[in-house]
């Protein structure tokens, strides 16, 4: 096909015609951005003036521009960390980044999630090859010392007797049930449909695709059920056979359920038939479920299941679909589920948000009621006197971004009572980076006679810990 055939249509004979299931405002925009994102070069090395200029996000929301002087300082600490070598990311970074333990320059170490994000950006070929299925297949391990265990043979022995059961209801009752839970709780919205047209001609600039004014729109048109669509006429609704086959019951039992529906309930079918069927079925099952739970029996049969159905079987899944790596479950992890299940947030580091909930338990006894706490408190806040303190230390108390995590402190005078860090077992392991900035922030605070308690993520007896901690000052 070319001028030769169609003539002056050569140009406008591909044109792309979308019918997106979104809409028009946010198909255009994303087309909009993913053409800009496309025509964009990505950097290919990291380098320091990969981040020089950009802007990033400290864990409290606090905005800063990265200037030489710390791009610099978080280049050379990449390269020192084993995370760069001649402008590329090595297989170290990708595990620590993988394992959550990516260690990043002082002068950012409250930004640690933008600098990632500003690396990722960098190109890396290995991220389009596929992944190795694999990899991820586990067998099924069982310990026999775990099924020797005396606390287990007395479990087994009280789940392991095999049962029958049967459920035994009346159809009646349900079907009057499920015509009064239909009758009170059905509600189908009427459906609207909003028709946008828009084209995009041409893309004049970069600049045009970022702000959404290359794509210019022509038509928009609103309809509801009052209106008329024409559409094909093999578009037919089975209601009774939909119905029957959420529910499980018999047309019979469907039929009686749709009869007995006022006439204004069965009306919103005409409106709305696919979501009309969904409710219907939903509220129907929550009938059928209630009737199940109030008329099931189990009776106990004399065979028992052995324990061979652990060890004859090879029982086999894949990590992440059907497996779970399983972990130790230190003190932590429970306290963790249960805070982030009842508390607000008041960091991005789940081991902050729990010792916060812990301090709070203990500041409401009535032995420190007096005392107060604040949360990512400024070095340089408690620093009065900068003559006692080495260079590197004036430096480090200097920096807006270094803190410590709590600051307990009078509720009178203001007075500093208490310091506590909450230490990850990985970011603060020995020989670290981050342990040599807790050896000077320990320095400092011993300085300023600020008493400090750190408190390790893999450890116990906190409250307990804290207690003393108060009653020492």
């Amino acid at each position: 096909m070319d001028a030769n055939v169609l003539g002056n249509d050569v140009q406008s004979i591909n044109v792309l015609t979308v019918i997106a299931s979104e809409s028009y405002d946010s198909f255009a925009k994303g087309l909009q951005t993913e053409l800009a994102d496309a025509v964009a070069g990505r950097p290919v090395a990291v380098t320091a003036d990969l981040f020089k200029g950009k802007v990033i996000v400290d864990a409290r929301g606090n905005e800063q521009v990265v200037d030489g002087d710390t791009a610099q300082a978080i280049f050379e600490d990449l390269i020192s960390n084993g995370y760069v070598k001649r402008g590329v990311l090595t297989d170290k970074y990708y595990a620590d980044k993988a394992n959550g333990a990516i260690q990043v320059a002082e002068e950012v170490a409250d930004s640690r999630d933008s600098v990632i994000n500003i690396l990722d950006s960098v190109y890396d070929s290995r991220a389009m090859q596929p992944e190795n299925a694999r990899d991820k297949n586990v067998e099924l391990q069982v310990d026999p010392d775990k099924l020797a265990m005396p606390e287990f043979k007395a479990l087994w022995k009280r789940i392991s007797p095999k049962s029958v059961y049967v459920v035994d209801f009346d159809t009646d009752e349900l079907v009057k049930k499920a015509i009064a839970s239909l009758n009170q709780n059905l509600h189908v919205p009427k459906i609207f449909f909003k028709v946008e047209t828009g084209a995009m001609d041409e893309i004049k600039s970069k600049d045009s695709l970022l702000d959404g004014s290359a794509f210019s729109k022509s038509k928009s048109s609103t309809y509801d059920s009052s209106k008329q669509i024409r559409v094909g006429s093999s578009v037919k609704y089975d209601l009774i056979g939909k119905l029957v086959g959420e529910t499980g019951l018999t047309r019979k039992a469907v039929v009686a359920i749709l009869t007995g529906l006022e006439k204004s309930v069965f009306e919103q079918f005409k409106f709305n038939p696919e979501e009309f069927i969904i409710k219907a079925a939903a509220l129907i099952n929550d009938e059928k479920a209630t009737a199940i739970i109030q008329h099931i029996t189990y009776n106990v049969l004399d065979e028992h299941y052995d324990t061979d159905i652990f060890t004859e079987p090879t029982i086999k899944g894949k990590l992440g679909t059907n497996a779970m790596k399983a972990q130790r479950h230190q003190g932590y992890a429970e306290q963790r589920r249960a805070y982030l299940q009842k508390h607000k947030r008041i960091s991005e580091y789940d081991s902050e948000n729990l010792m916060y909930s812990v301090i709070q338990e203990v500041l409401a006894e009535e032995a420190f009621s007096s005392i107060g706490c604040a949360e990512h408190v400024s070095l340089a806040t408690l620093v009065k006197d900068y003559e006692p303190l080495a260079a590197e230390e004036r430096k480090y108390a200097h920096n807006p971004l270094t803190h410590v995590d709590f600051l307990l402190f009078n509720q009178m005078d203001k007075r500093p009572v208490l310091a506590i860090e909450v230490d990850g077992t990985a970011f603060h392991k020995a020989e670290s980076k981050q342990a040599e900035r807790d050896m000077k922030k320990n320095s400092i605070l011993e300085k300023c006679a600020v008493p400090l308690l750190r408190l390790r993520t893999d450890g116990s007896g906190e409250k307990e810990k804290i207690r003393n901690a108060l009653k020492r000052d």
